[in-house]
């Protein structure tokens, strides 16, 4: 397919004009492989190496792994589609975000493989996005879209089955392939079965005081891990009784990127899904 055809089509189904987003400007490392129009809205087009796209790719995190993946396939002409444009990493040296390998960017550029992201406007509220996709893999039945973020909303509340936490969390690990954290500050009970679902970082005080407005005690995210940034969004739940259940950033955006398969294919395009790992220290 035409690369200006692809993108058109999906800058009409994502990009919306409210919607806005700061990667570019933490990505200096790797500004002379970035598009003009990255660098403008930190959206779309990462890197723009080929004019045409016969297979798509997607990941959560553009990895060493990922990349490498993509370049052992042997391809051109090809796409690979992220979530982020950076790398999500909390089991180092304290920076959460490291940026893509440039030897692989180089290797991108000669085998013509462009990168493509969508950030905000995959999380913004809609049939594919990360926490809509979440919440249908644990079974919520979702009723409203919620959490202001960049011009979109990032979460949904909906309705669960499960009536304990002890339930809710089964599920959430079922789901996830993996244990997840739970910080049990409400009644084990869940209100009016009803969740909040924030796919990825979605552990905010502003998050949580919608949570409260809509008189919801438990509230699933990704990364729920107690530190120095996160402190006051686990008082605020633990003064308002809210439960939080945490399963990973990979593991609860992950669903999304896997539902953008199915999008690529309905235009025709070959795409896979590639498998990241889950960092467990984001619990």
């Amino acid at each position: 397919m035409n690369t200006k055809k692809l993108y058109a089509i999906l800058e009409k189904d994502f990009i919306f004009p409210n919607l806005r987003d700061d990667w570019a400007r933490y990505m200096q490392e790797v500004e002379d492989f970035l598009s003009d129009n990255f660098k403008q809205r930190s959206m779309g087009l990462v890197c723009d190496n080929s004019d045409s796209i016969n297979e798509v790719y997607t990941a959560v995190f553009p990895t060493r792994e990922v990349m490498q993946f993509v370049l052992d396939k042997g391809v051109r002409d090809a796409l690979l589609f992220v979530h982020h444009p950076s790398i999500w990493d909390l089991s180092q040296d304290g920076r959460p975000w490291k940026q893509i390998d440039i030897e692989l960017l180089k290797r991108f550029k000669e085998r013509k493989i462009s990168i493509y992201n969508l950030h905000v406007p995959l999380d913004n509220f809609g049939e594919d996005s990360t926490s809509k996709t979440l919440a249908d893999a644990i079974g919520i039945k979702v009723e409203k879209p919620f959490a202001e973020y960049f011009g979109g909303l990032a979460g949904v509340i909906g309705k669960t089955d499960c009536k304990t936490l002890d339930e809710l969390k089964s599920r959430f690990e079922k789901a996830v392939g993996h244990e997840i954290k739970l910080y049990a500050y409400g009644s084990f009970k869940i209100k009016n079965q009803l969740v909040a679902v924030v796919a990825g970082g979605g552990n905010s005080v502003d998050f949580l005081k919608e949570v409260t407005q809509n008189k919801v005690n438990t509230f699933i995210t990704g990364i729920s891990v107690l530190n120095e940034h996160s402190k006051p969004a686990h008082d605020y739940a633990k003064q308002n009784k809210i439960n939080i259940l945490g399963g990973t950033h990979y593991s609860t955006e992950r669903f999304a990127c896997q539902a953008m398969c199915k999008y690529f294919e309905k235009l025709g395009l070959k795409c896979e899904f590639i498998p990241g790992k889950p960092g467990l220290e984001d619990m």
